[in-house]
């Protein structure tokens, strides 16, 4: 039985909760500091951006074309329709680094609204430790940077944690894997004559 504390979400909350106290003693009304509040943000952004080119780098050097099929459910918030997704394990890797490089620039526009337009300042040493832990946890990290093998949580297709409105209706909207679902979205779809 695995401790609490390897959940990362438990980790990643006690560890913001610590930060949060570590940071209501830091002098956030010096001019000074904040300056040098934001170039230690803005290098933690600029690191974490680097070790995702560096693990993307990893990927290609790779060249895994292990070929992964998997049935992506349709997204309840749009007309998009789920299906059969056939790709490389190279290819799926680096969409996924993608994805996580696409949330960490979010990331930085939240911040830099919270901070030059909000004026808030203690989230700026908050997000520099949790950005930098986050991409070195991040599943892409586990496998390319850290040498882990590819079973458990960290199997592809990756498993994500369900959202709101999956809690909220008791639905499964995972990616499928197993072969039967494979089978039944090959199927070509034929109308019926009415």
């Amino acid at each position: 039985m695995s401790s609490p504390l390897a959940n990362p979400a438990v980790t990643n909350l006690l560890f913001s909760l610590g930060a949060m106290q570590l940071a209501k003693r830091l002098p956030l009304q010096d001019e000074e500091f904040i300056f040098k509040l934001r170039i230690g943000y803005i290098s933690a952004q600029v690191l974490s951006v680097a070790i995702y080119f560096f693990i993307m780098q990893k990927i290609k050097k790779r060249n895994d074309l292990t070929t992964l099929k998997y049935v992506q459910p349709a997204s309840p918030m749009s007309q998009e329709q789920g299906g059969l997704v056939t790709t490389t394990v190279k290819d799926y890797d680096l969409s996924e680094t993608g994805k996580a490089m696409r949330g960490l620039f979010m990331g930085v526009a939240f911040m830099c609204f919270l901070h030059l337009y909000m004026g808030y300042t203690q989230p700026l040493f908050i997000q520099a430790i949790m950005t930098l832990k986050g991409v070195l946890e991040s599943k892409p990290a586990m496998l390319h940077l850290w040498g882990k093998k590819a079973e458990g949580d960290l199997s592809r297709p990756f498993k994500t944690g369900g959202g709101l409105l999956e809690s909220l209706t008791g639905q499964q909207g995972g990616v499928q894997t197993d072969a039967a679902s494979i089978k039944e979205a090959e199927k070509p779809t034929t109308k019926k004559d009415l």
